[in-house]
């Protein structure tokens, strides 16, 4: 893409992953997913549809097409009903793999907002111009979420996805730039 420099873009995904099946719930066919979306809301309402991925994530080239019938809030949780998924014998050939969305069916993005696959591969500079290196992975972690960052020598920074530490992200221009804390690279 022009104006990234020399960077590598990762290819733009068309599905994301939105949840993750845990386990069967009950004897009607229902499952406990952990939802992995910001907006569960719209992406687990009656009638829309999901992709059934692998246990890895990935969405084979066969994948199954999954239709909401009925969510509930459960624990940290919810418990989907999917069109077709009668009983607990068919909930657990679910079990443990990842629910993914096809990108254009997903709400559109507020102002200032993103998706963290754009984040992946940015350069990260600091306020003063040094690289610090590019980013190679998002961890939802609490309180914060965590970015990977890898130097050109081949040193791991993991830096707090924090606005008191990222300043400012142009996905134009391929950069993020951080104002870390004293210290915080030297670890």
């Amino acid at each position: 893409m022009a104006g990234r420099g020399d960077r590598e873009s990762p290819p733009v995904p068309r599905h994301l992953v939105v949840g993750h099946i845990s386990k069967p719930h009950g004897t009607r066919g229902e499952v406990f997913v952990w939802p992995l979306t910001d907006r569960p809301a719209g992406v687990y309402s009656p009638g829309h549809q999901l992709m059934l991925g692998t246990t890895e994530g990935e969405l084979p080239p066969d994948a199954t097409v999954l239709e909401v019938q009925s969510t509930r809030p459960f624990k940290r949780g919810l418990l989907v009903k999917f069109q077709g998924i009668e009983g607990r014998t068919e909930a657990e050939r679910l079990a443990q793999r990842y629910l993914l969305a096809p990108l254009e069916s997903l709400e559109p993005l507020e102002e200032g907002e993103l998706f963290y696959h754009q984040l992946l591969g940015l350069e990260v500079v600091t306020a003063e111009g040094e690289v610090v290196g590019r980013v190679r992975e998002v961890f939802d972690t609490e309180p914060t979420h965590l970015l990977e960052v890898r130097a050109a020598d081949g040193k791991t920074h993991l830096i707090p996805f924090a606005e008191q530490i990222v300043r400012k992200i142009d996905l134009a221009a391929g950069r993020l730039t951080v104002k870390p804390p004293p210290g915080l690279l030297e670890l």
